[in-house]
């Protein structure tokens, strides 16, 4: 895990850790139930949705909690949605800022495009809807660009990454925003725009969980590697996860207490 211990595996004992929870149903928006397995001196960490379910004390206070700050660079209206969150409409250069405790975990925070709200926030977006309304209390509907984090875990680190395992509809970077880390990823190519015809959707371009709902692209088992879709994200957002065991490339760490940027179209 060259990005986490600079390949040196942990010493501690045994994880245990969530596998990245896809939805076999498309429209189910909240998060699934937990399904969890033991990982014994590895050298990466196995989850993208970042679930940790921890057996082993931990010393992290709610006081450390940490800020997101939210832009939106794109010349287009987007509307911002996190778990913990909520959602906020963001015109070309506003921001939002939201803040979570050390602990949280299973966190995401994207851009939901093409809305329409009434007064009491409910409505409908072409891409990462969550249940139709502004206030987001469960996950957004593929395809979505995904910034994912779990905060005060283990080691005192925080785990972060970029998914496109839902799909991508908005260029995307999630960086540090603390002297003691600088992690940026980045996920800003082309990628509606190359998009295979197979996962062509309207605003954006699917996963190829999501679309095909295989084991051979879900990794439901734990057990599956790279495809040709898969490999279509991987080669364009080098250090975003395109499929569930993408880990060792995928998923960064910061120091607990950090704080950190989500710009949309960067």
């Amino acid at each position: 895990m060259p990005c986490h211990s600079h390949g040196h595996p942990p010493t501690t004992p045994p994880l245990y850790i969530n596998l990245r929870p896809f939805r076999t149903n498309p429209n189910k928006i909240s998060p699934p139930p937990n399904t969890c397995f033991t990982v014994m001196n590895t050298t990466f960490i196995p989850s993208a949705t970042l679930c940790f379910l921890f057996l082993i004390p931990t010393l992290f206070s709610l006081a450390h909690a940490a800020t997101f700050n939210i832009r939106n660079n794109c010349p287009y209206t987007v509307w911002a949605a996190a778990v913990p969150g909520g959602g906020k409409r963001l015109n070309r250069g506003d921001t939002w800022q939201i803040s979570a405790p050390s602990g949280t975990t299973q966190a995401r925070i994207w851009a939901r495009t093409n809305c329409q709200f009434d007064a009491a926030g409910k409505g409908k977006c072409q891409t990462g809807d969550c249940g139709g309304v502004l206030q987001c209390k469960g996950y957004g509907q593929p395809p979505n660009t995904l910034a994912e984090y779990a905060l005060g875990q283990y080691a005192n680190q925080d785990f972060i990454d970029i998914s496109n395992i839902d799909g991508f509809n908005v260029p995307m970077e999630f960086s540090s925003n603390s002297p003691g880390c600088t992690r940026v990823i980045k996920c800003a190519a082309d990628i509606v725009g190359q998009c295979p015809n197979e996962l062509k959707v309207p605003g954006g371009c699917n996963g190829p969980c999501p679309t095909f709902r295989t084991e051979e692209h879900c990794c439901n088992s734990g057990k599956c590697g790279p495809t040709k879709f898969s490999r279509f994200f991987k080669e364009r957002c080098p250090n975003a996860y395109s499929y569930p065991k993408d880990d060792p490339t995928s998923l960064f760490t910061c120091p607990t207490g950090t704080n950190y940027k989500v710009i949309f179209c960067p």
